[in-house]
């Protein structure tokens, strides 16, 4: 995703009256930047989207800048009550796509704990589980040195994904906090961190709607693309266990 990409108009995939389903791009944040005195020097993807549908919008779930990929939003104060409701009570289901170049401690399983706030706004991952960040994750080797994985969280907390596949040992490529390799990439190469929203499944009003958005072929490769039209086609039809609360 180039920086000429995430200054393009925000492409919306659904519209309904209470929402808004619209695909984020790389390098833009969820909210205005500010500098010291308080003044916007870059809109986020809700004033950008206020702008270009010209109505009113609530943030209802957030997506880091160097994330990509499916975002809903709300076009009212109940709805985004709503939608928050469900996020909270873990009715709205997401899956994720993640390329790591570091081999992890297990192909798939469960990464379960309380995280802290640690140095310059990164967060690290705590043994203890008295409100844990809760992720299941499964993944296939790309051929390349590189792994995919399909990651579904259970939970939502700040860079949980991040945080989870790092705890691995198999931190996302791209990924200049916390993956030390990525240090040392270009400004442009730093908008292209390999995490990308890809699945969402939730009922309102009575109906289910499901929706699915395949990263750019750059993300992975043609091994994942075969996975994407493949096994991981429908992540929701795959048999993840669930999370039982101690």
């Amino acid at each position: 995703m180039s920086l000429s990409e995430a200054e393009a108009p925000i492409q919306v995939l659904q519209e309904t009256p209470d929402w808004v389903l619209c695909v984020k791009p790389a390098g833009l944040t969820y909210q205005d930047l500010r500098n010291e005195h308080g003044e916007v020097v870059q809109d986020g993807l809700i004033s950008r989207l206020k702008r270009e549908l010209d109505c009113p919008l609530y943030g209802v779930h957030r997506l880091d800048a160097m994330t990509t990929g499916l975002m809903l939003v709300a076009k009212s104060s109940s709805a985004a009550n709503r939608l928050t409701t469900l996020f909270q009570k873990r009715q709205i289901d997401k899956w994720y796509l993640a390329i790591s170049d570091q081999k992890p401690k297990k192909k798939q399983g469960w990464v379960v704990g309380d995280m802290l706030p640690s140095r310059r706004g990164n967060w690290k991952l705590l043994p203890s589980k008295t409100a844990p960040a809760v992720t299941y994750f499964i993944s296939s080797g790309l051929g390349d040195g590189t792994r995919a994985f399909l990651v579904k969280p259970y939970t939502g907390k700040t860079h949980q994904i991040r945080v989870a596949l790092k705890s691995m040992g198999a931190a996302i490529l791209g990924d200049v906090r916390y993956n030390n390799k990525s240090k040392c990439l270009s400004q442009e190469e730093r908008f292209s961190g390999r995490l990308h929203a890809y699945a969402l499944r939730f009922e309102w009003n009575d109906q289910e709607w499901v929706f699915k958005l395949a990263p750019s072929e750059d993300f992975g490769g043609a091994v994942l693309q075969e996975h994407l039209n493949g096994a991981w086609s429908k992540p929701w039809e795959l048999d993840w266990p669930k999370w039982k609360e101690t």
